[in-house]
Parts: C-alpha cells; sequence; structure tokens
C-alpha cells in the first residue's frame, strides 16, 4: 500500500487544466520518478500534495488519511518534507544554523531526542561547509542543504524536485547513493528530476506526466521503451533513448 497517494485529482487555473484525474502512489522502501515535458505539471502535484494548492477534485491521502485540506504544516507534523525547483533557503544563516532550526520544527522523539545538525551535514557531504553562510554555496550544494534541512524533520516521505540540479556527474552519482541509502531505510521518496540517467538508475517506479494528464507509469525499462514517453521527449518513436540523458534528455526538465 502506498504511503503517500493522489487520487483522481483535478487543477484548474481558469479555463486552463494544469492536472486531469490524475492518480499516483508513493510507496515506502523506494524511489518513485515523476517525469515529464515542460509545462506537464509536476511541481502543480508536489504544490497539491504538500498543501500549497488545494485541488478542485480528488484527495491527497497520508497513510490513509486524507489530508486534502490540511494546511502544509500539519502535513509536515504527519512526516511529509520536500525540496524546491528554486532553492529556499536562509540565506543569511550558515548551513548548519539552517539545518539547526529545521531540527526545531520537529518533535522530539520518545527518548527527548532532535536530530544532529552536523551529523546530517556530513550525511550530505557538507561538513566542511557548515559555517558557511547559505547565500554564499554553489548551486549544487545549495540542493544538498535543502535535502540535509528536509531530512531534520525526520520525514516518513521526502519530495524532491530537481534535487540534481547543478552539481556534477561525481556529485550526481554520490547523490544517487544516498537516495538509495535512504529508500534502504524506510523513506518513501518522490523524485521530480531532469537528469534521466540519475532517474532511470534510482527508481523502481515512474509516473509519466504530459499536458497534465497521466500518460504512462510503470518500472524505468517499461517507461523508457513507451513510444508516447519517446514521443513526448524526443518528438519521434525513435531515435536516441530518453535513458541515456543525452540528446533530447533537456526536455525531461520541468
Amino acid at each position: 500500500m502506498a504511503l503517500l497517494e493522489i487520487r483522481d485529482v483535478t487543477v484548474r487555473y481558469g479555463g486552463h487544466v494544469a492536472l486531469r484525474e490524475v492518480t499516483l502512489g508513493v510507496e515506502a522502501g523506494r524511489v518513485t520518478g515523476l517525469i515529464g515535458p515542460n509545462g506537464a505539471g509536476k511541481t502543480t502535484l508536489f504544490n497539491v500534495l504538500t498543501g500549497l494548492l488545494t485541488p478542485g477534485a480528488g484527495r491527497v491521502l497520508l497513510d490513509g488519511e486524507d489530508v486534502t485540506r490540511l494546511a502544509p504544516y500539519r502535513r509536515a507534523r504527519r512526516g511529509m518534507a520536500r525540496t524546491f525547483q528554486i532553492l529556499e533557503l536562509f540565506g543569511q544563516l550558515t548551513a548548519l544554523e539552517n539545518v539547526a532550526l529545521a531540527t526545531r520544527l520537529r518533535r522530539r522523539t520518545a527518548a527527548g531526542e532532535r536530530p544532529d545538525p552536523g551529523a546530517l551535514l556530513e550525511r550530505v557531504g557538507l561538513s566542511a561547509f557548515a559555517d558557511r553562510r547559505a547565500d554564499t554555496l554553489p548551486t549544487g550544494l545549495g540542493r544538498r542543504l535543502e535535502l540535509a534541512r528536509a531530512l531534520a524533520v525526520r520525514p516518513r516521505v521526502l519530495l524532491l524536485d530537481e534535487p540534481a540540479s547543478g552539481q556534477d556527474p561525481d556529485e550526481t552519482a554520490a547523490f544517487a547513493d544516498l537516495l538509495g541509502e535512504l529508500a534502504d531505510e524506510g523513506l518513501a521518496i518522490l523524485l521530480v528530476e531532469h537528469d534521466m540517467t540519475l532517474v532511470m538508475r534510482v527508481c523502481a517506479h515512474l509516473y509519466v506526466l504530459d499536458f497534465g494528464t497521466l500518460m504512462a507509469e510503470g518500472d524505468p525499462a517499461s517507461v523508457r521503451a513507451d513510444p508516447r514517453v519517446r514521443e513526448a521527449y524526443l518528438g519521434t518513436s525513435t531515435g536516441t533513448d530518453p535513458g541515456t540523458g543525452t540528446a533530447g534528455a533537456g526536455t525531461l526538465a520541468r
């Protein structure tokens, strides 16, 4: 059973339908990918999941509980955390202070403990930057700081919006390993990402949006081979494999 679900969600902006009767699930213990061409509705879907946007129809369920009308902070308290496509950091605070602030938003454990900010920075590879102001960090490091801050609230569900943007290939490979570890620890992870090599490596299941409609879903190999997906990404049902991260992969970004 999925830990996080949306069922038959529709979002309209005036006469424009941003999402049309979309249903998907995110299971604990694995990385689920959400991909699609520019303007497909992926960020809109994230905003519905986290409570920044209320759908015109449909429901959001967290561990079987209907949270469609809950405020974002109430969803966070129930174990939902996210990162953003455009970095949302406290720029004048240090990396360590950004994470420490997030730990205060999470209730203490039964043992009275909160996560260790320094340990979280170490986990995402930012120990050397603990005393750097967040607004001085390169984008790739800022992405990892956002991840550390999200982990500070001890989430059950982690929503990642293009987290590898700004990272070089070695950093992305290390990031993929980290996502695998987090999933193995039981986290339910939903990943929106333009780097198809990363997506195909870490995701156990993929959903594909196109013009607000769920076009395809399945394991990465079957989605990659789907002619409709190839058409949406590459403008052709043949040609370069969208899973290689080479020609045409840039069209998968948003």
